[in-house]
């Protein structure tokens, strides 16, 4: 009897920073995003805070070749900053934007105006028959962990999100949510998410591991990265995910979980404040 097809995802996921007119070097940084995943052979690309759809525009053109189907979540006053380039076709899309969602007079925070949201993108992958839902998603920044005010919208968030997911998912053979929580590992918030819809985190789950100690992606030897927020945690804190799981005919396994370490290969600047996530990972009919 002949086994299963094994079916290889590679998933890239990362918060672009891309604020304009505020962001340092953010067109710069675009161009180098787009020409490294044009690069690589990702399957699927998950990124948060692209704010400009100029910027998205640039990076739907150099993944034209690699990932030709793509989607930009529109939410808010100054967008979702959600977006999706897929190998795979795209079957559905759909936003669910939160009920907390911060403060309209907290200017200098933004949340309330972004509009914080999941976004849900339905594929049908062929040549193992499955339908996948990923979803892209960023929750309240926490700003300052010592007096975080935002503690409950991030709480509410992530409710929401889990009932989303569990809504959202029953028809799927595999779910994958990829996006930064900002909510670190141990915290109730990702305790509260992982426990309502049973999804794995591929750091724990992944057979090799290269990056960042404990897979942190706001890291002190980022250019980019505001200090203040690290002075708590001087080796850096870990708040970019990517979860999956499956359904009982289908079995998922993460063989690999990389983050970026900083300064971009080759250049003297990173892609962001953040690190990239990348997990390969490995679906079978059981």
């Amino acid at each position: 009897m002949e086994e299963d097809p094994v079916l290889q995802l590679r998933v890239f996921n990362l918060n672009c920073w891309g604020i304009r007119y505020l962001s340092k070097r953010r067109r710069e940084r675009v161009r180098l995003l787009g020409d490294t995943l044009r690069r690589e052979p990702f399957d699927l690309v998950l990124l948060q805070e692209v704010w400009s759809e100029q910027d998205y525009g640039l990076l739907r053109e150099k993944l034209a070749s690699c990932c030709p189907f793509s989607h930009y979540f529109r939410s808010g006053i100054i967008g979702s900053g959600l977006c999706v380039f897929s190998k795979f076709p795209i079957l559905d899309t759909f936003l669910y934007r939160y009920s907390l969602n911060g403060y309209p007079y907290m200017l200098q925070h933004g949340d309330w105006f972004c509009g914080k949201a999941v976004g849900l993108v339905v594929l049908r992958i062929a040549g193992i028959g499955v339908t996948a839902a990923w979803s892209p998603l960023q929750l309240h920044a926490e700003y300052c962990r010592d007096k975080d005010t935002y503690l409950a919208h991030r709480l509410v968030q992530t409710w929401e999100l889990a009932r989303f997911i569990r809504h959202t998912s029953r028809a799927a053979d595999v779910v994958l949510l990829g996006g930064d929580l900002n909510t670190q590992p141990q915290d109730l918030g990702m305790r509260l998410l992982r426990g309502c819809t049973g999804l794995r985190d591929a750091f724990a789950e992944a057979e090799r591991f290269e990056g960042c100690k404990d897979g942190c992606t706001l890291i002190p030897d980022n250019c980019f990265t505001d200090k203040t927020e690290l002075r708590p945690f001087p080796l850096g804190i870990r708040i970019d995910y990517i979860l999956y799981k499956a359904t009982s005919n289908f079995a998922v396994e993460c063989e690999e979980l990389r983050t970026t370490t900083g300064t971009a290969p080759g250049q003297d600047i990173p892609y962001s404040d953040h690190e990239a996530v990348m997990a390969t990972l490995r679906v079978r009919r059981q």
